[in-house]
């Protein structure tokens, strides 16, 4: 292959180090001096190989290595480019910062205009005529100004409901154990996706209750296998995460929903809906809670879809009845919802600020997921374009605990399929999760390190 004499070849000579290594130093000694530029393109790995006289895997390695060293990016099918460096000193190990891929929480917000926002409904609690009541312990549920915001929030989803069906919780998880201790006793069965929530898993623990995992595809539950393990088992309940679900952000299409609303009918089998990212879509299906209000117990909180530290959720009940049972539930172990969180909650929604990070965190969602799609190939990827997460199918021969394991080293996290899986063998599969503080640069160079890996076999990247 002739050689293009104003290209850039690494240098290999002296040293002792691997080729490897050598090719990594080389890459950073061109940045120092400006022999290579931010944005300018590398050799393709193969080309390389052929123009050095080495074999494809130690390229492959080089260009890893350097990645993860926040020296170059790549795009499939677009090649490796030099990245843009900041003015920092670079540090004497060569590592990046570590990026959490793990935690599922929204991009936070960075628009100076919605901070202020933010700021200024803090600061409206300040110029209450009577800060005292919100010192105080409250009638659990709320206030009647909190219940109202709450109605206001899910009214797009759920449309018009009384008063007297919501009540106002301390986070989404702890509605969400209340209505299993509500509905369930120790020794019953409840069904959910063979893949769900880990949260779900602890608290049917908690309950001591049984979990039959339901089979599901991209339309969401198998209504046939929701049946047979009616019929077998007698659940108590069917909890689902049904629109943009955690791990895999299926959405359980209307006829679905339909199909398991009739057929939990027939056999008296409550649904519990968790609604985590229902504002997320901007055109879901029917919540459950439309479709069945009799027998849905709809939990959905702002911690998804406003901010992550803002742990207020509501519950809507089929009615005043089921509302007063699960609120005894929840006072004896919350005693209530924080009323300065809850009051800050009800001023973002009257004001618009909770509509405006809603907004602010679909657009940053699909941004993210658009740069996922642009880094990793589309074949190995299960998402949405509003999802705050991606459910990642690993190639052959990579196995989930070797990836998990190769990515902690480069200081990576991200979460395997096991901490999913109701029974059964868990899936060559993990949640990678977009959101959190972690900015783009840092969420691209994270996924970056992911894709070259995947490219590879794990020998190549030192895995064993």
């Amino acid at each position: 292959m002739p050689k293009d004499p104003s290209a850039w070849l690494p240098e290999l000579a002296g040293g002792g180090k691997p080729a490897y290594l050598a090719i990594v130093d080389s890459i950073a000694a061109g940045i120092r001096s400006g022999r290579l530029l931010p944005g300018e393109r590398l050799p393709a790995q193969r080309a390389l190989a052929v123009q050095l006289d080495l074999d494809y895997t130690t390229i492959a390695r080089a260009y890893g290595e350097a990645r993860r060293r926040g020296l170059i990016d790549s795009n499939v099918g677009r090649g490796t480019f030099v990245r843009a460096q900041s003015g920092e000193a670079p540090r004497g190990d060569g590592a990046a910062a570590p990026v959490d891929l793990s935690m599922n929480l929204p991009p936070e917000p960075d628009d100076p205009a919605l901070l202020e926002r933010m700021r200024r409904g803090i600061g409206y609690l300040q110029q209450l005529g009577d800060l005292r009541a919100l010192l105080r312990y409250q009638e659990f549920g709320g206030s009647p100004n909190d219940r109202e915001a709450g109605i206001r929030w899910l009214s797009p989803r759920l449309g018009a409901f009384t008063p007297d069906r919501i009540l106002v919780c301390p986070g989404a998880q702890s509605a969400i154990l209340a209505a299993l201790a509500t509905l369930t006793r120790p020794g019953d069965v409840i069904c959910t996706e063979s893949l769900t929530y880990p949260g779900c898993l602890a608290q049917a623990a908690q309950c001591g209750v049984a979990i039959e995992g339901l089979p599901f595809d991209d339309d969401g539950i198998d209504p046939d296998a929701f049946e047979a393990a009616c019929r077998a088992r007698k659940p108590k309940v069917l909890y689902t995460n049904p629109t943009l679900q955690n791990p895999t952000t299926t959405t359980i299409s209307e006829a679905r929903r339909r199909a398991l609303v009739a057929t939990a009918r027939r056999h008296g089998v409550a649904i519990i809906e968790d609604d985590a990212y229902g504002r997320l879509a901007r055109q879901p299906p029917p919540a459950f809670a439309v479709l069945a209000p009799e027998m849905t117990y709809y939990v959905s909180g702002l911690a998804k879809c406003v901010a992550s530290g803002l742990r207020i959720a509501y519950a809507v009940l089929p009615d005043a009845r089921h509302a007063a049972r699960l609120a005894a539930t929840l006072h004896a172990t919350t005693v209530m919802a924080p009323p300065l969180m809850a009051a800050l909650a009800t001023r973002w929604i009257a004001d618009g600020t909770a509509a405006a990070a809603l907004t602010a965190i679909r657009r940053e969602a699909a941004a993210r997921q658009q740069l996922a799609a642009e880094i990793l190939d589309p074949s190995w990827v299960l998402t949405q374009p509003e999802a705050l997460h991606l459910w990642l199918r690993l190639p052959k021969p990579w196995s989930r605990v070797v990836l998990m394991q190769h990515l902690r080293s480069c200081g990576i996290g991200v979460v395997v399929s096991d901490a999913f899986a109701v029974s059964g063998p868990p899936p060559e599969a993990v949640r990678v999760c977009l959101g959190g503080p972690a900015g783009r640069d840092e969420l691209k160079r994270a996924l970056g390190i992911l894709a070259d890996a995947l490219q590879q076999s794990p020998s190549f990247v030192g895995v064993i």
